[in-house]
């Protein structure tokens, strides 16, 4: 079917437009099909009525058994030859069974045209109506739209939040871990250096110690100083104004241009000597009063209030090795003058060479104990001792000399070397100050060619007979003497040809930790047995520090060390002697 229109006015637009519709809702075409071809068909018409003219307006319907196809053309009448514009066209679709017949006999009826005019605004209303809910739909959608929106937002910013906090989490424990591994860092090495510290007792090896302990970590410079007096914290010297201010106060000192704000620490102004160098000026400290000062520069630009505490512990620690080591080496040296003093200067006996050496230890104070002594008895022996007090430092060097004391009282009376040990035992015991002491002591008489000794706990003395050959004197010796036990101790005697060497020795010589004291002997018997005859005979002294050498120059000796080598003259000496 199809049908044409001609427009001129506004009245041909209005019927060509509500025939149109009334068309289209006869071929049942969906009301919002038609409520739009119609609303775009008027806007053509609207644009064709300002452009003057005659237009055309056509609509074709074309069925078929699925449905159909409605189609509207809005042309010009008569097209002029420049206008190019092509024809407007507009196709909804038709639904099955559409009634083309009743839109036909529609005509141009003025009451079917009032109707469809009404028809159309009845589509209109109820397309309003479908609109109306559309976009209260869209409105509801779009209020949920908004909240998801302010959700999704809310979501945002806690997850912002979180993850700032988060991260301030991992940045304060990050902080804290550097916190708690410098912490760690200060206390292992606060313990390393406080062993190392402890570990010497020679004052002067702990004032070098400590700047290769602080320099570089620490500290840039280091300087010690060490008073030799008490009038020596008074005086300035070269030393910083902030220094001198620590010695006398007994409190740190920092001096700088600006604040330290170090706990436990005075702020000075910046020291004369370098005004461009903080300085950290702390006393050592001890007990009685202040030794020296410690005065160092920082690594970096300042201090770390943290380093300061730990630095300010470190120099307690190192007044206190400091004040031992003061007091051991004088204890060290007043028992080594004391011991020195006490021995006997050897007297000289015709036919026999008397040689002593006595080594103090060279670590610790482990001096004090070790003795020997040579003395003419009535009849005209020589009676030779050496031994061993247990303890070390003073005690041990005043028990020393009492035993010495006591064992020539006791020797005035002619005892042999086995009474005299066993008087010296009970003297020990009754005395009752739980020190013991060792001892060999051995009996030459220059008209009789046998040697007498007795030992006690004592390690036993070697002889060389003039053939080369060393024999180990241990024939039964007693028991320490001053331990809680009865005893007689005997006498042993062996044959002393001449050109004989007696070696008598303390356990500070032949002992090592790792060794025992077997090993040692054994080294002492083979080094004596290498001597040539002639050297024993014309130079014991000498002699005596050839034996000492191999012995203990390989080590450490942690005790004193005492060797009293006895030589019988040989015949060709004495001969020598005659001719001569």
């Amino acid at each position: 079917m199809t049908r044409t229109w001609h427009v001129r006015t506004i009245t041909d637009a209005a019927q060509a437009r509500i025939a149109t519709a009334r068309l289209a809702a006869a071929c049942q075409v969906t009301t919002v099909e038609r409520t739009r071809l119609v609303a775009a068909l008027t806007a053509q018409l609207r644009q064709c009525l300002t452009k003057g003219g005659e237009w055309r307006v056509g609509v074709a319907v074309t069925l078929s058994p699925g449905g159909g196809d409605f189609s509207v053309e809005v042309a010009a009448a008569k097209p002029r030859p420049d206008d190019r514009q092509p024809a407007w066209r507009a196709s909804v679709p038709c639904a099955e069974g559409a009634d083309v017949s009743g839109a036909e006999r529609a005509g141009d009826d003025p009451a079917t045209l009032a109707e469809a005019l009404f028809g159309a605004d009845e589509d209109a209303a109820l397309l309003l109506e479908r609109l109306d809910e559309q976009e209260a739909l869209v409105a509801f959608h779009r209020e949920e739209l908004h909240q998801t929106n302010q959700g999704v937002l809310a979501l945002h910013a806690e997850l912002d939040a979180a993850g700032r906090a988060q991260r301030e989490l991992f940045d304060a424990e990050q902080q804290a871990r550097r916190e708690a591994e410098n912490a760690r860092g200060r206390l292992t090495f606060l313990a390393d250096a406080s062993a190392a510290l402890t570990a010497s007792l020679n004052h002067e090896a702990i004032v070098r110690l400590l700047p290769a302990l602080l320099v570089p970590r620490y500290a840039r410079t280091v300087d010690v100083w060490l008073f030799d007096d008490v009038d020596d914290a008074l005086r300035g010297g070269p030393h910083p104004a902030a220094a001198v201010l620590a010695a006398r106060r007994g409190r740190p000192q920092y001096a700088a241009d600006h604040p330290g704000n170090l706990p436990g620490v005075d702020d000075q102004p910046p020291s004369a000597l370098d005004p461009g160098r903080p300085l950290l000026c702390i006393p050592l400290v001890t007990r009685r009063a202040s030794q020296g000062v410690l005065t160092l520069s920082p690594a970096e630009e300042r201090w770390d209030a943290d380093d300061a505490v730990m630095l300010i512990e470190l120099t307690r620690r190192a007044s206190i090795a400091l004040e031992n080591a003061r007091r051991f080496e004088h204890n060290r040296d007043i028992a080594e003058t004391l011991q020195r003093a006490l021995l006997t200067e050897l007297p000289t006996t015709p036919g026999l060479s008397l040689a002593a050496r006595y080594l103090p230890a060279t670590r610790g104070l482990n001096i004090g104990g070790d003795w020997y002594d040579a003395f003419r008895q009535p009849d005209g022996s020589l009676i030779t001792v050496i031994g061993d007090v247990t303890g070390h430092g003073l005690h041990a060097a005043v028990m020393m000399s009492q035993l010495r004391t006591a064992l020539r009282a006791y020797a005035v009376d002619g005892s042999s070397p086995g009474q005299l040990l066993t008087r010296l035992h009970l003297f020990l015991h009754r005395l009752r100050l739980d020190l013991y002491a060792t001892a060999v002591i051995a009996r030459f008489h220059p008209d009789d060619p046998t040697l007498t000794w007795a030992a006690a706990g004592h390690p036993p003395p070697v002889l060389r007979t003039p053939d080369g050959q060393v024999h180990t004197l241990d024939a039964k010796p007693g028991a320490m003497l001053g331990i809680p036990l009865r005893q007689e101790i005997s006498d042993h005697t062996v044959p002393l040809p001449p050109g004989s060497t007696l070696a008598m020795y303390t356990d500070g010589l032949v002992e090592r930790r790792s060794q025992g004291i077997d090993p040692g002997i054994r080294r002492l018997a083979e080094e004596l047995g290498a001597f040539h005859p002639a050297e024993l005979d014309e130079n014991l002294e000498a002699s005596a520090d050839r034996l000492l050498h191999p012995l203990l120059h390989d080590s450490e000796h942690d005790d004193d060390v005492c060797l009293l080598l006895c030589h019988v003259d040989s015949g060709a000496r004495r001969q020598r002697a005659r001719e001569s």
